[in-house]
């Protein structure tokens, strides 16, 4: 996707304000005013990194980094949320990712997996929206065919998009319909092909193996497919994120994270734990319902919203 424009800075803020309210009240009790930052300060911060999803890895190394540099110094709220920033950017930063299917082969083949409700459909089809808007030939793909509000909400955003679209009945075989999608996407000269999957951990076994199916019919046509697969991640479910990330990444293979729902949530910071328990990098995030509240990841504009703080250009 293209590189975010200023307003989407914005709306990032705006959008991470319930997990920035929570994180900015729990500053403004321990550092209120210029004193200097003494060990009980340190421990009072790495608490409340803790307690705001950042996970206990990343809150001990940015303590570490605070005591380092001002220990001893005086400090308050506006000091602690600019070195907060920069640490959590900093953290964040070699987990910064890039997503540009139309700079790839054609056709370009995505795999979105996830767990129900996460925000699969709804990423797919913005992603759709905004390829389709930059000119590109998109053949979208209803790979959950166990779901039939999944299918129909797919072809909502495809009519929307102004996208190709492909479908089975209920109940089909999802691996064939993938590979007919991707057979048509080769023959026709489409630019992009995006695969919706299900979702259903409850059946984690059964899951698991028709993704794999699906990858292996995609390969006999081309074997380098799937270009990409995203696993989407909802970010209202805290830290079980983490658990969901370590199911897809460690049976499936991921080559990106798509952070959604960052506006629902007062525990955006659980972003940083993924990022840093994943071999794969953030490559979206999403902090709102339309098309242009899906945008790549920027590791500094994340922390500087996540604590409150205005965007300044990098």
């Amino acid at each position: 996707m293209t590189e975010p424009k200023r307003g989407w800075l914005q709306r990032l803020t705006d959008g991470l304000t319930r997990s920035s309210k929570q994180v900015g009240e729990q500053i403004t009790s321990v550092f209120s005013a210029k004193e200097p930052l003494d060990q009980v300060k340190l421990d009072a911060l790495e608490e409340m990194l803790i307690e705001a999803d950042l996970g206990p890895q990343a809150a001990a190394r940015i303590t570490q980094r605070f005591s380092a540099e001002r220990f001893g110094k005086d400090v308050d709220e506006a000091d602690i949320k600019e070195a907060l920033a920069q640490a959590i950017g900093d953290e964040l930063a070699p987990r910064q990712g890039s997503f540009d299917p139309l700079s790839g082969p054609k056709p370009y083949v995505v795999l979105f997996i996830g767990v129900n409700g996460s925000g699969k459909t709804t990423t797919l089809g913005k992603i759709a929206a905004d390829l389709t808007g930059r000119g590109a030939k998109v053949l979208i793909v209803a790979g959950d065919t166990f779901r039939a509000a999944a299918v129909e909400q797919l072809k909502v955003w495809a009519d929307r998009a102004r996208a190709d679209f492909i479908s089975r009945p209920i109940n089909s075989d999802a691996a064939g319909l993938v590979f007919e999608a991707v057979e048509r996407a080769q023959a026709q000269n489409y630019d992009v092909v995006l695969i919706d999957t299900a979702g259903r951990l409850q059946n984690k076994q059964g899951l698991m193996d028709e993704l794999h199916k699906i990858i292996r019919v995609v390969k006999k046509l081309d074997p380098d497919a799937p270009h990409e697969t995203l696993l989407v991640l909802d970010a209202t479910v805290g830290r079980n994120a983490l658990a969901q990330e370590n199911i897809f990444g460690n049976q499936i293979g991921v080559s990106g994270i798509v952070m959604t729902k960052l506006d629902g949530t007062a525990r955006g910071g659980v972003l940083v734990p993924v990022a840093q328990a994943s071999d794969s990098p953030i490559k979206l995030v999403g902090v709102g319902e339309a098309i242009d509240d899906l945008q790549p990841f920027n590791a500094h504009a994340f922390a500087r919203s996540l604590v409150g703080l205005e965007e300044t250009q990098r």
